[in-house]
């Protein structure tokens, strides 16, 4: 048959200049397109030639060959896989998202099917040569067809193509690159050699290209770029901790070496491997700009790198998760760079938590220090997972540790689990204190009375955990309390005492509210307090004066809410106030006891100055 020329089907004049201006974000991703054709067409043969040993005869080593030309200005990737006959040429190259691997896919049936899982399915990615090329030519034979069967295609990509019938030698498929005027980049070894290493490296099949002489390619001596092996799809007894260590650094650019790791492989109806790895040091900005600058899992398909930061597979509280998935199929979108929501997706998400989650808890149940290594670096990234995560919020709620006033310092810390293996009978309560510090915590006068009943209570003292709070509300089956929020709970004999010394202090309490107007909402005689002679009971919902405070320093509007002063009645200087006739002074001893009851609970005193006054005049009679 002799030249002919053809129009592209579909709105191809639209199509082609949608792909090389709008859906690429790094031009050398054509590389990656034109090699994953490549590693498909070897795919295609390799399964073809289980039935039909012939195909592969006289050349049964699949490759991929990656040259350029710098005085013709070409660059050509070669594979001496399946190749194409001229209707399939005009099937899968002249109609646009037309994919012949698809429809490859669809023609098999049964256990056959299965056997192909190393097929792609693309087939917009050939027209990412564009991005680069003004011009592309494509000389393709297939497999099984005699030398003059052979097909050149040939277009500059604005609406029309070419097709002549030619003699090809060999079987396979060379795609040659005529590029564009600015895009002389691409003509130097190094930057092929950099693009197929970064997203071609476990390519199944090896990866060559010729030598440099001067700047020129040398036919006569090739080398392979790739390392054709992924080393998640090895089996994993034949991996060594050392291979994992390493491949680890130069997945995550890390001197260190990871924590911990898991290395899954998930068949089904949704097929895939997961290696994930836990770090042993978070990055400096994974509470800052860590939450925009996502550096998360990498994704391959059929080990063929698609996104660097693939931010659909993990959520955001696991963000310090390094490793790779690679799936036998996903549905992204034409260019290959976004992922597409659909089942299959969560299904992979899923089944990341559970990995991660599993192996967190096979650390913490097994390695108690490394464990503790862990949390110091990202236990507040993990309670993001309380809010964040409803399914597993019970999994990541065993996994936290707190200190706690039954413990040995702020070092010393106790899980829920622990907590509630400790508790007295009868007993259904989790208390904690939350604070801006561990000693303002362990120093908090609300802790008095639970002390003095031997019950345990949670130190908590990081930023987020209040926040945290507001969403677990219970634990294996009891109910989490801020020691400082609410009604304090009393049994019988210690309400009848409680009713009895409120109605001996009903003078002091309403002279005290008297006193402080409208600084405080209520004044009671409290229950909490042992030692101490005042603190502030919040309501349940109030936000802890700390955090409120935070949230003022960082901008935020914060409703002003008023506290409710508790006074210890037994304390001598509550007492004293009693006993104050001057009121002048009996002013300031109120003011006092409200102000040391705020900084306790960690509240800024709205002026500082009148408190310094104040305390001098009572310290001086």
């Amino acid at each position: 048959m002799s030249q002919e020329t053809r129009k592209f089907e579909a709105e191809v004049a639209q199509v082609l200049h949608l792909v090389t201006h709008s859906l690429y974000s790094h031009k050398e991703i054509f590389l990656r397109e034109l090699i994953s054709n490549a590693s498909d067409a070897c795919d295609k043969l390799r399964f073809e030639a289980l039935a039909d040993p012939s195909l592969t005869d006289g050349d049964a080593d699949l490759r991929i060959q990656v040259s350029w030309d710098p005085e013709a200005r070409t660059i050509s990737v070669r594979d001496n896989g399946i190749g194409m006959s001229r209707d399939e040429v005009v099937a899968n190259i002249g109609t646009i998202a037309s994919s012949g691997t698809r429809r490859y896919l669809e023609a098999l049936s049964g256990e056959q099917k299965a056997d192909a899982r190393l097929i792609g399915q693309f087939g917009v990615g050939f027209y990412s040569a564009f991005v680069v090329a003004d011009k592309v030519t494509v000389i393709t034979r297939r497999a099984g067809q005699p030398a003059t069967a052979g097909v050149r295609w040939e277009s500059d990509g604005k609406g029309e193509y070419s097709l002549e019938d030619t003699n090809v030698t060999e079987r396979g498929t060379t795609v040659v690159l005529h590029l564009k005027a600015d895009e002389d980049e691409f003509l130097k070894a190094w930057a092929l050699r950099s693009a197929i290493t970064k997203y071609s490296d476990h390519v199944a099949f090896p990866i060559r290209m010729p030598a440099e002489k001067d700047g020129k390619p040398d036919p006569t001596e090739w080398t392979t770029i790739n390392s054709a092996s992924a080393l998640w799809s090895r089996p994993k007894s034949e991996i060594t901790d050392e291979e994992y260590q390493n491949f680890y650094k130069a997945l995550g650019h890390d001197f260190n070496d990871a924590l911990a790791w898991t290395h899954n492989r998930v068949e089904g109806s949704q097929s895939f491997t997961t290696l994930l790895y836990v770090p042993s040091q978070p990055p400096f900005d994974l509470m800052m700009g860590g939450r925009d600058e996502r550096k998360g899992l990498k994704l391959y398909i059929k080990r063929v790198f698609i996104m660097d930061a693939a931010e659909e597979l993990l959520p955001n509280y696991l963000r310090f998760v390094r490793g790779v998935v690679d799936a036998d199929d996903l549905p992204l979108n034409v260019s290959r760079e976004i992922l597409q929501q659909n089942r299959q997706l969560e299904q992979i998400k899923a089944r990341c938590v559970k990995g991660v989650l599993d192996l967190l808890e096979r650390v913490a149940r097994d390695e108690p220090e490394k464990f503790a290594t862990f949390l110091a670096g990202f236990g507040n990234t993990l309670k993001e997972g309380i809010v964040e995560d409803t399914a597993n919020r019970e999994r990541i709620a065993k996994l936290l540790r707190f200190a706690s006033t039954k413990g040995d310092g702020a070092n010393k810390t106790v899980s829920f689990d622990d907590y509630i293996g400790r508790m007295a009978v009868g007993q259904d309560t989790i208390w904690y204190v939350t604070a801006d510090s561990y000693a303002a915590a362990a120093g908090s006068p609300q802790l008095e009375a639970l002390k003095a009943k031997d019950i345990e209570v949670l130190l908590m003292s990081d930023r987020v955990d209040e926040w945290m709070l507001g969403y677990l509300t219970e634990y294996g089956g009891k109910r989490l309390r801020n020691v400082a929020k609410g009604e304090f709970p009393l049994d019988e004999a210690d309400k009848a005492k409680q009713e009895a010394a409120t109605a001996a202090a009903a003078p002091l309490l309403e002279r005290t509210k008297s006193l402080l107007g409208d600084r405080v909402s209520d004044v009671r005689v409290s229950a909490r307090l042992t030692d101490s002679p005042s603190c502030l009971a919040l309501a349940d919902f109030d936000l802890a004066p700390h955090l409120a405070r935070l949230l003022r320093e960082a901008g935020q509007d914060v409703p002003d809410s008023k506290p409710v002063l508790e006074l210890n009645p037994e304390h001598a200087l509550v007492k004293r106030l009693a006993a104050e006739t001057d009121d002048a002074k009996a002013s300031d001893l109120a003011g006092l006891l409200l102000e040391q009851a705020e900084i306790t609970a960690g509240a800024q005193l709205p002026d500082p100055a009148a408190f310094v006054q104040r305390m001098n005049r009572v310290l001086l009679g």
